[in-house]
């Protein structure tokens, strides 16, 4: 039997933002159970990179490959307004092929808001619907960005036990944060000029 593949596997990846190269010759590889956190300046190139890892930008050269499919939650919480919370749980698991829309409303505490429209929802609240994506089903590569920006103290344990429910399991994550996230990463990725 040979080795293990990588889940996530970045190669020779370069990529630009408005005509500005961000990135170059960047290679990597998240194997089970791996975290990796992306640090740098701002505009190093940290969202960039997640983005285009979620098929949300295009690469100037290189490649990447992300096996057993990839959650991504960016700055953007992504709700629709005028849905509920669980409408836009239901909206989700609809686009993402399936999922359990009461495990994540328990991820983050969110049965008793579960009938109140996202328009009405505190920032903190908001931002708990969109990590609850990330309980809608298993996927083996999470792509995190500030994940904790808005986060109270309970829910940033909750945040803190999802994912090492997810590392446990064999999964990876990529994530770019200022916040201890309860566990160390097994490398930092240093993007931008020293």
């Amino acid at each position: 039997m040979g080795p293990e593949l990588p889940l996530l596997c970045v190669e020779n990846l370069a990529c630009e933002r408005a005509g500005r190269r961000l990135l170059s010759n960047l290679s990597f590889e998240l194997h089970s159970g791996d975290f990796f956190d992306l640090r740098g300046a701002n505009g190093a190139g940290k969202s960039s990179l997640l983005r285009l890892l979620a098929g949300l930008g295009e690469k100037a050269e290189g490649d990447f490959t992300i096996r057993e499919g990839f959650h991504y939650v960016g700055h953007q919480d992504s709700l629709k307004a005028v849905l509920t919370v669980r409408e836009n749980l239901t909206f989700w698991a609809d686009v993402q092929g399936g999922g359990n829309v009461d495990k994540a409303l328990i991820a983050f505490s969110l049965k008793p808001l579960a009938d109140e429209r996202a328009a009405l929802l505190s920032q903190g609240q908001k931002r708990r619907l969109a990590l609850s994506r990330l309980a809608l089903q298993s996927r083996g590569v999470w792509l995190l960005d500030e994940p904790t920006v808005g986060l109270d103290t309970q829910s940033l344990q909750q945040l803190r036990d999802l994912i090492a429910g997810h590392l446990n399991s064999g999964n990876v994550l990529l994530a770019a944060t200022h916040a201890d996230l309860g566990i160390a990463p097994r490398q930092t990725i240093m993007l931008g000029k020293p």
